[in-house]
C-alpha cells in the first residue's frame, strides 16, 4: 500500500470493510504496550489474534472475545488461526459469536465514559489529599505507595499468574 495514499482517519472504514467480508485481524507483534489497534479492530467486530505479551493479554479474553497468540511460536500461532478458520467454515456462527463478544468487551471495559470516570475518581482522591494536607513529597510518596500496593501490584500479579498458567 502506498503510504501517501493511506490516511489514519480511514482506518475505521478499513476495519469495517474487512469485518463485512468476515475477515480477521492478526497482530503478530512480539510485544504490544497498549493495543489501540486491537481495540479498534475488536470494536469493528473483527475476530482478533494478538500477542499475549503486553496490553492485548488484558484486553482479549482468550477464546471468548478474541485469541492470544505467541508470536515467538509461529507454528502454534498458525495452528490457532487455522483451527478458528476451520471451525468457522463448519459453523459460520462461530465468527459472529467472537465478533459480538469482541464488540461487547470493548464497549464494557474500554470506553471513554469508563476512562473519564476512573480519571475523575483519581483526581478526587488527589484533590482530597491536596486540600487536607500540604502534600509534601513525603505525603505524596505515601499516597503513591497506597495506590501501588492496593491497586497496581495486585493487578500486575493477577496478569502474571494468568500468563504463567498458559
Amino acid at each position: 500500500m502506498d503510504r501517501k495514499a493511506f490516511r489514519k482517519d480511514q482506518t475505521g472504514e478499513i476495519y469495517r470493510i474487512i469485518a463485512d467480508r468476515r475477515g480477521a485481524f492478526i497482530q503478530p507483534a512480539l510485544f504490544e504496550g497498549f493495543g489501540l489497534t486491537v481495540l479498534e479492530a475488536m470494536r469493528s467486530g473483527l475476530p482478533v489474534f494478538a500477542t499475549l505479551y503486553g496490553g492485548p493479554f488484558e484486553i482479549i479474553q482468550d477464546q471468548i472475545s478474541g485469541f492470544h497468540i505467541n508470536s515467538v511460536n509461529g507454528k502454534e500461532s498458525t495452528q490457532k488461526i487455522l483451527d478458528f478458520i476451520l471451525r468457522w467454515k463448519e459453523n459460520p456462527k462461530i465468527w459472529e459469536r467472537i465478533s459480538s463478544r469482541a464488540i461487547q468487551r470493548v464497549d464494557t471495559a474500554y470506553n471513554w465514559d469508563l476512562y473519564a470516570k476512573n480519571l475523575m475518581s483519581l483526581s478526587k482522591i488527589y484533590t482530597f489529599w491536596k486540600y487536607s494536607s500540604n502534600i509534601e513529597m513525603e505525603e505524596m510518596g505515601a499516597y503513591l505507595d497506597v495506590l501501588y500496593h492496593l491497586l497496581y501490584k495486585p493487578r500486575a500479579n493477577g496478569i502474571l499468574k494468568a500468563h504463567n498458567r498458559k
